[in-house]
């Protein structure tokens, strides 16, 4: 069971754009490698920083009009949002103290 919440587009701007606390969204399909690779850190980054910082999914597959409202070409793509805004951006399967590093001074 994964710790991050899947999000669409009826749902991304109350748990995104509206969250008192910064999110990590993964963009990520289920064919992508990379993005099983990274799924497990970020698993553990949503429980080890539970109520700091909340992890979300977007299925590009399933939510292309998201995914486009972001440009997401590739995948994995990890964005954090603080206050509702785009924060910090980063393509790749990124190592897990990586991934952390794009939030850890947000919270």
């Amino acid at each position: 069971m994964s710790n991050a919440l899947a999000v669409t587009s009826a749902s991304f701007e109350a748990e995104v754009e509206k969250s008192t606390i910064p999110v990590l969204v993964d963009f990520w399909a289920e064919w992508c490698m990379p993005c099983r690779v990274i799924g497990p850190h970020l698993d553990e980054l949503a429980k080890t920083y539970a109520g700091k910082i909340k992890v979300v999914k977007v299925n590009v597959d399933n939510e292309p009009n998201l995914a486009g409202r972001f440009d997401i070409i590739s995948i994995p793509t990890l964005i954090v949002f603080k206050n509702g805004q785009l924060a910090r951006q980063k393509v790749g399967g990124l190592p897990k103290h990586e991934i952390e590093n794009l939030f850890k001074d947000l919270i």
